[in-house]
């Protein structure tokens, strides 16, 4: 039996289980070890499962894998946990770039246990869609940040079914066959939102997502009601920052700045 060394980082209330893959000779099947190892009553517990790797584009590769065992494209607040992890361990660098299947991705750290990531452009901006669950016709605007986000504008936070209406428009036929994340948000201002998030993968809702809080400022600019930078409370009670640089290209330097930390150490057996 092979016992494997991890390391529990969170992100703004994600947590993760992070193997540093480099230079080892492990024969995982990483979406087996994500189906068991976040289970928060038989595992270790945590939202999802990164794994650091080498990279022949940039400094090192990630991949993270979701609880239901299935791979995500990419995930922001695991990759600013990545980047922490990194100056940590690496003798205190503070800018890498981290290959993650959405790209070859910017990360800087910009304090003690706060990292900033630059995003792709955003793609596939859609307003306005139409979509009817349960005999109720919803407005959502969709986009992908990374990956897929559908975002809802509500006015009040504590009164969205989440654990209901998430999975319906998570799965609903427009967003087939991949599926989407599902975002809720609330505008305070032009520089301020609010945010709940029903995350494909866990198929629950998070305390905070890095992609989501990138797409629902992306959206919410696109309708002209919010302006750089914005901050984004999350579910757990921390902020998130999202910033990009108006200009002819849309979304440049689209970035997620906020907390990452390192929690404990600790083995598990393969």
């Amino acid at each position: 039996m092979t016992t494997i060394p991890f390391t529990k980082v969170v992100g703004s209330g994600n947590d993760f289980i992070l193997l540093d893959a480099r230079g080892r000779g492990w024969r995982l099947k990483p979406s087996d070890c994500a189906r068991r190892w976040c289970d928060r009553k038989g595992g270790i517990g945590a939202d999802g499962l990164l794994l650091v790797l080498p990279s022949r584009r940039g400094d090192a590769r990630m991949r993270i894998f979701n609880p239901d065992g299935s791979e995500a494209g990419m995930c922001g607040n695991g990759l600013r946990c990545v980047a922490w992890y990194l100056h940590a361990m690496d003798g205190g660098k503070k800018s890498w770039a981290v290959e993650t299947g959405a790209g070859l991705m910017r990360t800087q750290v910009v304090g003690s246990e706060r990292t900033r990531i630059f995003l792709a452009p955003p793609k596939d901006l859609q307003l306005g869609l139409k979509a009817a669950v349960g005999g109720t016709r919803y407005t959502l605007h969709a986009v992908n940040s990374g990956v897929p986000h559908a975002v809802l504008l509500v006015s009040d936070l504590r009164k969205v079914g989440v654990a209901s209406l998430g999975p319906a428009i998570r799965f609903h036929r427009i967003f087939q066959p991949a599926g989407t994340n599902v975002d809720w948000v609330r505008i305070d201002s032009l520089h301020r939102i609010a945010l709940r998030t029903y995350e494909r993968g866990v198929e629950g809702e998070t305390l905070a997502c890095g992609t989501g809080a990138a797409a629902s400022v992306v959206v919410g600019a696109a309708l002209g009601r919010l302006r750089p930078p914005v901050q984004v409370l999350t579910a757990g009670g921390e902020t998130l920052t999202v910033g990009f640089r108006p200009g002819r290209e849309p979304w440049g330097d689209l970035f997620l700045e906020g907390p990452a930390r390192i929690l404990f150490t600790g083995a598990i057996s393969a």
